[in-house]
């Protein structure tokens, strides 16, 4: 057997760091690995702390799949009947995979575990310049759509 342990210090991470209008704070870091713009394809790392920060609440509007690589990452969903957030979060712990097809049906946020979290991420757009994600705000209406163009642009110009 292989023993091996990804160096994630050797990439380029864009730090997100923000506290939305109601103060719940949104902080993450990511690395792009690698994208076609052609076919409308990402691979990319995420972390979080264990500091309770979120990724910004979001809709994926492709193929996603996803692979923790350490810690645990906790889905928190939200219920578009009680329009509120459930308590208790759906999660994925080291080593385990999800894959969605197509886009999900509602937003969500994702947050690190107790000891954070690693994980790897491949999404396909299937096509140049797809829209990646949606972006809501703290009364659920989307705020903005992210292309592939647009994540790509960010990330070289903020790390």
């Amino acid at each position: 057997m292989i023993e091996s342990k990804l160096d994630i210090d050797q990439y380029k991470w864009q730090n997100f760091k923000f506290e939305t209008g109601t103060g719940e704070l949104i902080h993450m870091e990511q690395a792009i690995l690698a994208y076609d713009m052609e076919l409308g394809t990402i691979n990319f790392l995420t972390r979080w702390g264990n500091d309770g920060g979120s990724c910004p609440v979001h809709r994926h509007m492709c193929s996603t799949s996803c692979i923790v690589m350490e810690g645990e990452q906790h889905f928190y969903d939200y219920d578009p009947d009680t329009k509120t957030w459930k308590d208790e979060p759906r999660i994925r712990r080291t080593g385990e995979h999800g894959f969605s097809t197509g886009a999900d049906k509602m937003p969500h946020k994702e947050v690190g575990g107790p000891e954070g979290c690693v994980a790897f991420f491949h999404m396909d757009g299937s096509g140049p310049n797809p829209v990646m994600y949606q972006f809501y705000d703290d009364d659920m209406n989307m705020v903005a759509e992210v292309t592939l163009d647009m994540i790509i642009a960010d990330y070289e110009a903020n790390t």
